[in-house]
């Protein structure tokens, strides 16, 4: 355990940081509330009220501290929302820049501990594994979640447990350039017949990170494969996952060498590309440049599969010491978030696309490009595996992918390697 919590703190940042909407600049002894009980409530005096972090007999609301590295502009429209919603707590939104530092202090120190964090779902298992944080579904009944979107629900669930309460999704989309492909091609083989008739004199029919991990994933869970499953077995050398990459290798030839994020995101807001595979955080950039870009749902490959690409989910994450001393207050703060208004207002604030199904009824948020586009994937959309044998797996696809795409080797072989690589690095964080 010692060095699964290692390389957590190595590698924490990498992947959570993806989820972010298009504003952002990167990617508990239970007591009773003083109203639950006559008897115990007067019998308890204010002084154990305050302490135990419940609201106190003069009437004082109950502060819940939330962690988080996000934008502000997300920060600040959460918690003007949920304090607009809340009447026995006050939300108070705090940012921390390592959060991941900050929170491997929580289960040394308690007294350090916020009461939620607002961050990506995909680290849940580590900090689960770690005891500091409590399930969602012991707070909030089935009924209070039923308007979320299963997937965003299934993302934040670790051994059976819900230990994220989502607000809001995203995952890479299918970016083109209007003045030069009038219409997005509904199947893969469609894309690939443009590239090899129309890539030429250094412009291209679309570009993307051809050898990183994240974006490519689309392409193996389109076939069948993946990276690693809910029993922690690394899918590298499948031939689902083969097939994929041997599918792919298709276009890569018809895409910059390098692959690089630098690289295909100026091609294609210069206007030298047709089309990008890249995430939300990519359209500032776009509406900067006066790309004239649209936004379609993921071409379907020839087994009648749409691209599956991962899903980042960011939510609320309660920690256990908060579930205990200030239960009422924490579930409180939990329901509030689930009103659709909270989804509302981020959609608009932060073209954030939302975990409630009802904020899609909004006039705004169901006119939005992106985000209706998104509603509509999260129904294929793959959340990255939350487990913390995942870390492992982020590195090795990327060595298998460079080897693959940039260095000419068989697939086969390089599947075969990586796959044996991934094993022994999983087998050594026990």
């Amino acid at each position: 355990m010692k060095k699964l919590l290692s390389l957590f703190m190595v590698t924490a940042l990498a992947v959570g940081s993806l989820t972010a909407c298009t504003k952002q600049v990167d990617k508990t002894e239970k007591t009773d509330s003083a109203t639950s009980k006559t008897a115990e409530s007067t019998a308890k005096t204010e002084a154990e009220a305050t302490k135990s972090g419940e609201k106190s007999t003069s009437g004082e609301k109950t502060t819940i501290t939330v962690w988080h590295s996000a934008d502000a502009t997300i920060a600040d429209a959460l918690e003007k929302k949920l304090n607009s919603l809340l009447k026995n707590a006050t939300v108070k939104m705090e940012r921390k820049e390592n959060l991941s530092e900050s929170l491997k202090l929580v289960s040394d120190d308690p007294k350090t501990a916020p009461d939620m964090f607002l961050w990506a779902h995909d680290k849940v298992g580590v900090f689960a594994e770690m005891g500091i944080i409590e399930p969602v579904n012991k707070l909030l009944s089935d009924d209070d979640l039923k308007d979320l979107i299963p997937m965003t629900l299934q993302a934040g669930t670790y051994k059976n447990e819900k230990y994220q309460l989502p607000l809001y999704f995203e995952s890479l989309l299918f970016i083109y350039n209007k003045d030069l492909m009038q219409e997005a091609p509904k199947t893969t083989d469609e894309l690939l017949a443009k590239a090899k008739a129309e890539t030429k004199d250094n412009k291209y029919v679309l570009v993307e990170q051809h050898s990183t991990s994240y974006c490519i994933a689309p392409w193996l869970h389109g076939f069948g494969g993946y990276m690693i499953n809910t029993d922690k077995k690394p899918g590298l050398d499948l031939p689902e996952t083969q097939k994929a990459l041997e599918y792919h290798k298709q276009f890569v030839q018809y895409m910059p060498a390098d692959g690089e994020y630098n690289t295909v995101t100026t091609l294609f807001t210069e206007g030298k590309s047709a089309s990008i595979i890249g995430g939300p955080w990519l359209i500032p950039g776009l509406k900067a440049a006066k790309l004239n870009y649209g936004i379609a749902p993921m071409p379907t490959l020839p087994n009648g599969e749409p691209l599956k690409p991962f899903s980042g989910v960011q939510g609320l994450q309660v920690i256990k010491q908060a579930a205990d001393n200030k239960k009422d207050a924490v579930k409180e703060v939990l329901l509030a978030a689930i009103n659709p208004e909270v989804g509302i207002e981020l959609a608009k604030v932060a073209n954030c696309a939302p975990a409630n199904n009802l904020a899609y009824k909004d006039a705004e948020v169901s006119k939005n490009e992106m985000i209706s586009i998104l509603q509509e994937m999260a129904k294929t959309l793959v959340p990255m595996p939350n487990i913390p044998e995942m870390d492992v797996m982020w590195g090795a696809t990327d060595g298998l992918l460079a080897e693959v795409n940039k260095n000419g080797k068989d697939v086969k072989e390089a599947c075969a390697k990586y796959q044996k690589q991934a094993i022994e690095q999983i087998e050594s964080m026990k």
